[in-house]
């Protein structure tokens, strides 16, 4: 199993990174985990859209979720498909309401947003709490995690390994359980754990570096990789505070890297 980032920039691309998209490549299955703004032109670095088996949707914030127009209009409109899109139409699981949540931002008018639906060349899967499923050589469980809006953390499996990627979360025991035991939690560190600001982050939003640390040794997992670190804070800081709670191996995750799991 081999993880790419697409993207990496918390809450919105930056000058260096599109904000969050992640490639998992699985015995020759390729599955696109969220895909924030900018991920699709950073997809196609690294892989033919065409090529795509499915994909999965943490939330639908837009620096989760607002390239799927993208990408839909790269299977409506290519002039050389490789294969009918209608025909072959590409799984996507996400939060219940990703149907009407994108095609609302695929329509680029309010006559048009009522009768925009994406199920021509995209097949919605809902996600719950707890729910399985498989995408090609790729099992999937999802468990609920704690953010303004439906969220859920991740677990990819595959040949005896185990990807985790936290989504969008604040502390929650949703994200421990759902990556218990994994080989690689990637997980977002938004902010500080301190800052002028307050003494204790914000609950139910994000996680601070040493949350990300402290809930990867919870959930007692091989390695850490920290990601959605917004261009306002500073992501050396934040690893520096995971490394404190995490005796792991952890690092930052960078645009276009690819890591083995």
């Amino acid at each position: 199993m081999r993880l790419t980032v697409l993207g990496c920039s918390g809450s919105g691309p930056g000058p260096h990174s599109p904000a969050s998209g992640y490639l998992v490549d699985a015995g020759g299955t390729r599955i696109a985990v969220d895909l924030g703004n900018g991920t699709v032109g950073a997809l196609q670095r690294h892989l033919d859209p065409w090529a795509l088996d499915g994909v999965v949707l943490s939330h639908l914030h837009p620096d989760h979720c607002a390239d799927t127009s993208a990408l839909v209009v790269h299977r409506r409109y290519h002039p050389f498909p490789p294969y009918d899109a209608t025909a072959r139409k590409l799984p996507v699981h996400a939060p219940a309401e990703a149907p009407e949540r994108l095609g609302a931002a695929y329509a680029p008018s309010a006559a048009e947003r009522a009768e925009t639906d994406l199920t021509d060349v995209c097949a919605f899967a809902t996600m719950t709490d707890g729910g399985t499923a498989a995408i090609g050589d790729v099992d999937l469980r999802f468990g609920a995690v704690d953010h303004p809006c439906e969220a859920y953390a991740i677990r990819l499996e595959h040949g005896g390994r185990t990807l985790v990627y936290s989504g969008d979360t604040g502390p929650c025991a949703g994200l421990v359980e759902t990556a218990r035991g994994a080989d690689v939690l990637l997980c977002e560190a938004t902010w500080p754990h301190v800052t002028q600001w307050w003494e204790e982050p914000p609950p139910g939003v994000h996680l601070s570096g040493r949350q990300a640390g402290q809930h990867a040794a919870a959930a007692g997992v091989g390695r850490l990789l920290l990601t959605h670190v917004p261009v306002w804070f500073d992501g050396d800081a934040l690893l520096a505070e995971a490394r404190e709670v995490y005796d792991g191996p952890v690092e930052l995750v960078r645009p276009d890297a690819t890591y083995d799991i």
